[in-house]
Formats: C-alpha cells, sequence, structure tokens
C-alpha cells in the first residue's frame, strides 16, 4: 500500500548485523571516529581563517573542504551511532530526505572543492608570472559561490524530483539514506530520476575528472621540464597527495551509484564502499592536508601552542 511522501512514515535501514557483545565498542568507535573527524576538520578550518599567512587562495579554496567533510560526517554518524546503542534501524521519511541530501551535497561539495583546488596549481605551477592575476579575490569568490551554486541547485533539484513521488515500500537497501535506494522504494515511474541521476554523474564526476586529468597532466609536463629540482619536489609532493583524496572518493562514488544500477554487484561490495566514501575522505583530508602541507602545518602547531599557553594561564 503507497504512503505519502509527506507523511511521518518509517522506513527501515539495512540491518548492521551487530551481536549484543559489540554494541557498544561499535557505539564508542563510532562516536570517537565521528568526534575526531570535527575535531581534526574544525582545527583545519580554523588554523585557516586565524593565520593571517594562510589568507591565499589555495588555502581559501581549501577552507570549503572541512566544511563540506563536516555536513558528510553530521549527516551519517550521528545517526549511525544512535541505531547503534538502541539496536533501532528505523528512519522518518523526512529525516531520510534530509540525510540524503546532505550526503549527495557532501560528496559533489568535495568532487567540485577538490576540482577548483587542482585548477588553482594549475595556474601556480604552468602559470606563475599570471597566477595573482588570475587568482584575484573576485575571481575567487566567483569560483566558491559557483562551486556552491553548482551543488546545491543539482541536489535540490534531484530530492525534489525524488519527494513526489508516495513510496509503497519502507526497507532500505542500504546503510544510510540516498537517492538510489529511496527510488527503490516507489512503484511509479522514475525513469525522469534516472535519466537526471545519470546527467549528475556525468556532470559531477566527469566534469571534476576532466579537470583533474587535463590539470595534473599540464602540471607533470611543466615538472619534468623544470630545472629546479626543489620545486619539481615541492610541486609533486603536492599534487601526489591531491591525487589521492581525489581518487579515494571519486572511484569509491562512482562505484557505488553505477553499482545500484547493476543486479550483479554485490550489495555488501555496494555498502562498503558507500560507507567508505562517508568516513575516509572527512577522516584523511585533514591529516593528508595538515601533515603534507607545510604552511598549514606549521599554522596548526601555532595556533595549538598558544591554545594550550592560553589555557594554563
Amino acid at each position: 500500500m503507497s504512503t505519502n511522501a509527506s507523511s511521518l512514515a518509517s522506513l527501515t535501514l539495512e540491518t548492521l548485523e551487530l551481536s549484543n557483545a559489540y554494541v557498544y565498542p561499535a557505539f564508542l568507535f563510532g562516536t570517537l571516529t565521528y568526534l575526531f573527524i570535527m575535531f581534526c576538520n574544525l582545527l583545519v578550518l580554523t588554523s585557516i581563517a586565524w593565520s593571517k599567512k594562510l589568507h591565499k587562495p589555495m588555502f581559501i579554496l581549501l577552507l570549503n573542504l572541512p566544511i563540506s567533510d563536516m555536513v558528510g560526517a553530521t549527516a551519517f554518524f550521528p545517526q549511525l551511532v544512535h541505531s547503534i546503542v538502541t539496536q533501532n534501524r528505523l528512519i522518518s521519511y523526512p529525516a531520510c530526505i534530509i540525510q540524503a541530501f546532505l550526503i549527495h551535497v557532501y560528496g559533489a561539495g568535495n568532487l567540485l572543492i577538490l576540482s577548483a583546488m587542482a585548477y588553482d596549481r594549475y595556474v601556480a605551477i604552468c602559470c606563475p608570472l599570471r597566477y595573482n592575476a588570475i587568482m584575484t579575490p573576485h575571481n575567487l569568490v566567483k569560483i566558491i559561490i559557483l562551486i556552491w551554486f553548482i551543488n546545491f541547485s543539482t541536489m535540490v533539484t534531484l530530492i525534489s524530483l525524488l519527494a513526489r513521488f508516495k513510496i509503497c515500500r519502507t526497507n532500505l537497501v542500504d546503510l544510510y539514506c540516498n537517492n538510489p535506494s529511496l527510488l527503490k522504494l516507489m512503484c511509479e515511474d522514475t525513469r525522469l530520476n534516472n535519466y537526471y541521476g545519470l546527467f549528475t554523474i556525468v556532470i559531477l564526476q566527469g566534469g571534476p575528472l576532466s579537470i583533474i586529468i587535463y590539470t595534473y597532466v599540464q602540471i607533470l609536463r611543466t615538472c619534468i621540464m623544470t630545472n629546479e629540482s626543489d620545486a619539481r619536489r615541492k610541486a609533486i609532493q603536492t599534487c601526489g597527495s591531491h591525487v589521492v583524496v581525489f581518487l579515494i572518493l571519486q572511484v569509491n562514488a562512482f562505484i557505488t551509484l553505477i553499482a545500484h544500477r547493476i543486479e550483479d554487484v554485490s550489495p555488501f561490495l555496494r555498502r562498503a564502499l558507500g560507507v567508505s566514501i562517508l568516513v575516509f575522505p572527512p577522516f584523511l583530508d585533514p591529516i593528508i592536508y595538515g601533515l603534507k602541507t607545510k604552511e598549514l602545518k606549521q599554522s596548526i602547531q601555532i595556533f595549538l601552542k598558544r591554545n594550550v599557553a592560553s589555557s594554563e594561564l
């Protein structure tokens, strides 16, 4: 029987299959992971905002990454740890829609932000004499506004197309709410949603991938041609960590979304990759950028020392 999408219908998320002996260890692990993610990302965010020497295009763009990571972690972990400790996998339809929206905003946001950061590194390494003329404060603001406009407009459309349906099932096939799993609850014609979903995959994954490939091919070519070994090493180190972060998110997100459209793919693999999208990037991003970016690492150390010193007074 159909249930009105605007009602408070309860949906059932995929079971975690935890025995009683593992409930509290899993709850503690999930809570500590979430707190660690929030602390590290807030530390990066605060350090960039606090240090005037980091008020450069590269770090202003990076500032958006912990914001996006915290959105994704907050959409996933609180609901997860609550369901672990209560052993209740029920979630209301409105809450599920909100979770799906925030998780998709996080995923698309990260891809767009990493693309903008790749463009910044491309200009800095391949066109150093024009860098200040291209990455002006005005252009930087336009890039950031464009990132979030594309992100929110595509995700609002995605969720709006979803919310117009009535649900006729209540069992979700994933560990958290997302557009593909919610579509499987509908018994109506969802072809428009599927076409739009493929469109967003092409735009939000194909677009960033094209930018990353082009910019890093150019960066690699410039690094090979340069005679300055120190500049080459620094560029490759910075770009190497950036590519690792991008590929973790890109590959996992692509396989997870496509796996929903291919029945032969193992649901366990799909769920594992789906969860890894929400755990590893928010966990690794502040560590990778905090440790690999010398200026940011120094600012974090100074920020922590000053705060520890002030708390001891």
